[in-house]
């Protein structure tokens, strides 16, 4: 993706939460304004590089299933946290963005530090958790 793509977050707006299962909705719709975008940025993303996913409630989060592979999504009050891919998978972005805290099997996202995370490197970890 372009350069520009870095600081749009939710660009391509809010996420419709209309046709949702109610409990993916309720959470949703329960993000704080400060995490939303970039919640929503990562949705796009998911469904720009997977469209046939499916977005249900897994571990009391949003999880975007594609055959058995799954990407949850978790927004605490740091940000987001994103878990499920096989361990090693997101090394080359962990190495490009140090600035994003790491643990076991997990990215924390803050959204004052994703704007210089380009689309492309997100989608990257996108497909190393839903690609086979």
């Amino acid at each position: 993706m372009l350069a520009e793509d870095r600081t749009t977050m939710g660009r391509e707006g809010p996420v419709d939460t209309s046709d949702m299962d109610d409990g993916v909705r309720r959470y949703v719709d329960a993000i704080a304004p400060e995490h939303r975008p970039l919640f929503d940025r990562l949705h796009h993303l998911v469904l720009r590089t997977h469209p046939e996913a499916i977005l249900v409630l897994s571990y009391r989060m949003p999880t975007y299933k594609v055959g058995q592979r799954k990407l949850h999504v978790g927004v605490w009050k740091h940000g987001l946290s994103i878990y499920g891919w096989r361990q090693g998978k997101e090394a080359a972005f962990v190495s490009r963005h140090p600035e994003a805290r790491t643990s076991k099997g997990t990215i924390q996202l803050r959204p004052e530090d994703s704007a210089a995370i380009t689309d492309e490197d997100l989608c990257g970890l996108v497909r190393a958790a839903l690609d086979d």
